[in-house]
């Protein structure tokens, strides 16, 4: 028999929609693994700055949608304790952020995992830069250092170099080839073309003046620009990763603290520059004029969660002011309300002609939204003990000139003279020799010529910029207290160290755990126990939160003893000194004025506007 004609009941033109739309998938799939694998070959780079600017290049051909991120209900912990918990953040590109908080919440800690993406939520094609560490000393050039980080920009220049010399080698040659020769020739033009197109579209051709330009600003003279990177010290070697950072030119740049080894001209400089940025940066810093300048928002991470606020750092502290102000107002009147009705369901409980009004009451405090109290925050205390009195003069300096070498005179015929009511603050560029005054002073250098006469039981107590080498990181701070002070009982050493706020947990930790401010307060604490005369604070503020400055600066104004102190803090400086001596060119001259004149200067040179506001 003849078969029965079967009749096909498939929907061919849908079938091949869906085969398609299945081909579409299985490209997306193999695309994104292909980028996944190239994103994993460029962070096997060495260093940091080339895997960000590996990944840079990659993430450059997937344009994200948006460069706006919103991260939602995360956490963050530290061993066992949870630094943030159930936490939103948004960063809108082309904002500028102040993250603020206390020392030991976890600012520092948010960077780090926004910079190593591991918050879910970070958009894949977004750049992400995180200034943290130093850049490694070699023979490389700081200015090469910084081109260098450019990683499209150099492999284009090494293509092109590659392409111009394989040309060269066939000209030699004779250049006979023929028609071979001559379409060859033609795929190295268009090569040497879609190059020169890509290095003009990035704007190469101009990047060692602009890489100079960043370097100069940041303090950089162009024979400093020539030198070795191995040449330099930690803290300018952090100003080239900082240069290196600016010339990248990231969609998020994440600095933490970066005016610490910058002085007053680079901070304002830097000011200027972050103002014209086009990306987005999120700051920790412990500056206010810095924040004021920079910051179109702040983020104010307190009691484990983020709180968001537009505006500079003077109207975040308006604004929540004003908002704790109108929460405890709603918490009290709420308290009373509640007060009233919980004496109306007493007093009438067991009376039967009023259950049903007690109960609806009783369902109306259980649906009421709880109005927390205003906890405030604990107040830090500084206090450096007063010394007993010496009949003055108690140091004096007569023509006194040093220099590390004969060809290298710092300072010379210097007359200056200190007393227990002395504040002084020392103002100048980096390398001026400001740090070697106070080592000068505190005899730990000898003058190379002069006479110094200080008081036979004058006592100086000093804090250096470097304080990290005055401490042994693998101990508690008490061990390391008791190690300076020994016999001492430990419940006063616990004592005085709660004073500075390293109180419980905090005392016990090995001080390689502890955020940066709080190693700051372990060696004011060392320095409050030895009574000293005279302080010598090199950069005291670096690391320090703004409510401890706060701290200090009043413990500095009430301390019976004198003070010098090295800073570009603009708060420090005019809270608590009354005397700028101005550290330029191998001399000490009094400046006649007060900080903001001496600002004003520097503000000129750079050519920006003078800042006509007084001190906050």
């Amino acid at each position: 028999m003849k078969a029965k004609k079967q009749i096909s009941i498939v929907d061919h033109d849908h079938l091949q929609k869906v085969e398609a739309k299945r081909e579409r998938r299985q490209a997306k799939r193999d695309k994104r693994d292909d980028f996944k694998r190239k994103e994993k070959e460029a962070l096997l780079l060495t260093t940091q700055y080339e895997q960000q600017q590996a990944v840079q290049v990659l993430h450059s051909t997937i344009a994200p949608q948006s460069k706006d991120v919103h991260l939602f209900n995360f956490d963050i912990a530290y061993g066992k304790d949870f630094l943030m918990v159930n936490c939103d953040l948004t960063l809108s590109y082309g904002h500028k952020y102040g993250l603020v908080g206390r020392n030991g919440t976890g600012k520092s800690t948010l960077l780090k995992y926004i910079a190593r993406r591991e918050l879910i939520g970070i958009p894949q094609g977004l750049s992400i830069l995180h200034v943290e560490q130093e850049v490694t000393g070699d023979d490389t050039t700081a200015l090469q250092s910084v081109l260098g980080c450019d990683v499209e920009r150099e492999r284009l220049l090494e293509q092109e170099k590659a392409l111009l010399a394989a040309t060269a080698t066939a000209a030699a040659a004779g250049g006979a080839g023929g028609a071979p020769q001559q379409q060859q020739d033609g795929e190295v033009s268009a090569q040497l073309k879609k190059i020169y197109e890509r290095l003009q579209e990035i704007d190469a051709f101009t990047a060692e003046s602009r890489a100079s330009s960043i370097l100069f600003g940041l303090g950089f003279t162009p024979e400093m620009q020539a030198s070795a990177t191995k040449s330099f010290s930690g803290g300018w070697r952090m100003r080239i990763s900082l240069a290196r950072a600016l010339f990248c030119q990231p969609d998020i740049l994440l600095l933490d603290e970066p005016t610490n080894h910058l002085d007053l001209y680079a901070t304002l400089w830097l000011e200027s520059y972050l103002q014209q940025w086009k990306g987005s940066v999120l700051i920790v810093s412990h500056l206010r004029e810095f924040l004021n300048s920079v910051s179109t928002d702040i983020i104010h991470l307190h009691n484990k969660k983020l709180e968001h606020y537009k505006g500079n750092y003077d109207m975040y502290e308006q604004v929540r002011y004003e908002r704790l102000l109108q929460q405890q107002r709603r918490f009290e009147t709420q308290q009373a309300k509640t007060k009233h009705v919980q004496k109306f369901i007493d007093r009438f409980r067991y009376n039967a002609n009023r259950a049903k009004l007690v109960q609806s009451r009783i369902k109306m405090l259980e649906k009421m939204e709880v109005i927390e109290e205003v906890q405030a925050d604990p107040t830090l205390t500084i206090r450096f003990p007063d010394p007993e009195p010496l009949n003055p003069p108690i140091l004096q300096f007569k023509d006194v000139s040093f220099g590390y070498s004969k060809d290298k005179i710092l300072f010379r015929d210097l007359n200056l003279g200190i007393d227990l009511d002395s504040r002084v603050a020392l103002v100048g560029a980096n390398g001026q020799g400001k740090t070697t005054l106070l080592n000068v002073l505190a005899g730990e250098l000898q003058p190379t010529d002069g006479f110094v006469q200080r008081h036979g039981k004058l006592r100086f107590a000093r804090f250096s910029q470097h304080f990290v080498d005055q401490l042994k990181l693998d101990v508690s701070p008490i061990e390391h207290f008791l190690s300076v002070y020994p016999n001492i009982p430990q419940q006063t050493v616990r004592s005085h160290l709660g004073s500075f706020g390293l109180s419980g947990d905090i005392a016990l930790r090995t001080i390689n755990t502890l955020s940066g401010g709080q190693k700051s307060r372990l060696v004011f604490a060392v320095m409050a126990w030895r009574q000293p005369h005279v302080l010598l604070l090199d950069e005291p503020t670096n690391h320090l939160d703004i409510e401890t400055i706060d701290a200090l600066c009043k413990s500095l104004m009430e301390f019976a003893g004198g003070v010098l102190v090295v800073s570009h803090d603009e708060r420090l400086i005019s809270m608590v000194c009354d005397q700028l001596w101005y550290v330029h060119n191998g001399r000490v001259t009094p400046f006649a004025g007060e900080f903001k004149d001496y600002k004003n200067i520097l503000l000129e040179e750079l050519g920006l506007p003078k800042d006509n506001l007084a001190p906050h």
